[in-house]
């Protein structure tokens, strides 16, 4: 398996734009992903959008984001509080992504799996490749009842104790999810377990995501 490299940049520091449907979607898909980043890169700076957290989920996503971009040198938390299940349906949300494009110019942008069940996610996926359509974007997945896991192209091999932070973050933050049959360490560390599996990450973890459209440079 071939493995690229991010390049360091000595001068400007790495922009990354997270986008979330809803407060623990962008932790859950590529929260592994950004502590280890965030690790390599000190200087890199984190655009964080969630777009549907309601009162009591607000003050998870924020409390969870805090957790995960410790290590930035800038952080930008947005929440937005849009009807859940309802985003097709909603023209707002397009607006979002209109003032996000002024606003800045990501080297990396994690968003939702294009064909994704839950129509939320879609929709954002959607979006996020209107909006920024020379960027590099990777695609990250979600794990629920709806049985749509695909076969990802590209994966970021994790220590064993990045992941074991990653899912403790999970635990600490999001205190009304932890009754849901899905929201658990199992699940979590089995998916990791799974990727790793299939790209024979070092230590066996790893998070997958779809890569559409890269480019290499000589």
């Amino acid at each position: 398996m071939q493995t690229l490299t991010l390049p360091r940049k000595s001068t400007a520091p790495l922009k990354v734009l997270c986008l979330g449907a809803h407060s623990d979607d962008i932790e859950i898909g590529c929260g592994g992903f950004l502590l280890e980043l965030l690790e390599r890169y000190p200087r890199a700076e984190v655009d964080w959008v969630v777009f549907s957290a309601q009162v009591e989920r607000e003050r998870e996503a924020r409390r969870s984001a805090a957790l995960y971009l410790k290590r930035a040198r800038r952080s930008r938390v947005a929440v937005h509080h849009y009807r859940d299940g309802f985003f097709p349906y909603d023209s707002e949300i397009k607006s979002v992504f209109e003032d996000l494009k002024r606003q800045v110019s990501p080297d990396l942008v994690l968003t939702h799996y294009r064909d994704d069940r839950h129509q939320d996610h879609r929709v954002l996926s959607d979006l996020a490749w209107n909006t920024f359509r020379n960027h590099l974007v990777l695609e990250y997945e979600i794990p629920k009842f709806d049985g749509d896991l695909g076969t990802p192209n590209f994966f970021v091999p994790l220590k064993r104790t990045t992941c074991a932070r990653k899912v403790k973050y999970l635990n600490d933050a999001f205190g009304t999810q932890r009754d849901k049959h899905w929201f658990s360490e199992a699940t979590f560390m089995g998916l990791m377990r799974l990727r790793g599996m299939e790209c024979r990450a070092a230590d066996g973890y790893a998070e997958a995501f779809y890569a559409r459209k890269i480019t290499i440079g000589f």
